[in-house]
């Protein structure tokens, strides 16, 4: 998961150009070759910052140990009826949550829903880009409740 550098006083952005240098690790965990190390690794910051998107919107708000406020709290609203307001609830905790733990990270398209054969499965599905490259759009989609 990032971490805010508040000061930038830590190193500038990352240009994707050497095949040898790895970002992050990639999820889930698989085996990596010998050359990646002991588990795959991302080689670009977009691979990176996308393993993160999903890690936080697949994190329970409370989950990760020594660190409380890490997540999201989407589960909480699976039993609720799907209203508008429920809607705007959950894009307003992505939203506030993707500010703190991803600045860098701007959410182009944000579409929440249930899914159609089940009314206790929530999908969100978001499209962003990196604040330094707004010309290179990346999306995911979760499902919560499955």
């Amino acid at each position: 998961m990032a971490i805010r550098d508040i000061n930038k006083t830590k190193k500038p952005y990352i240009v994707d150009r050497d095949e040898d240098i790895y970002i992050g690790i990639d999820m889930p965990f698989h085996r990596g070759n010998d050359k990646n190390g002991m588990f795959a690794s991302t080689s670009t910051t977009l691979e990176a910052v996308k393993v993160n998107v999903l890690n936080l919107l697949q994190t329970e708000l409370g989950e990760r140990v020594m660190q409380p406020n890490l997540g999201i709290r989407l589960k909480q609203f699976l039993f609720d009826p799907f209203t508008e307001d429920v809607r705007v609830a959950i894009e307003n905790s992505i939203v506030d949550t993707f500010s703190y733990w991803l600045p860098f990270v701007t959410i182009t398209t944000l579409d929440i829903g249930m899914s159609n054969d089940n009314n206790n499965t929530l999908r969100v599905f978001v499209e962003f880009v990196l604040n330094r490259d707004p010309t290179t759009t990346e999306s995911v989609q979760v499902t919560i409740g499955e």
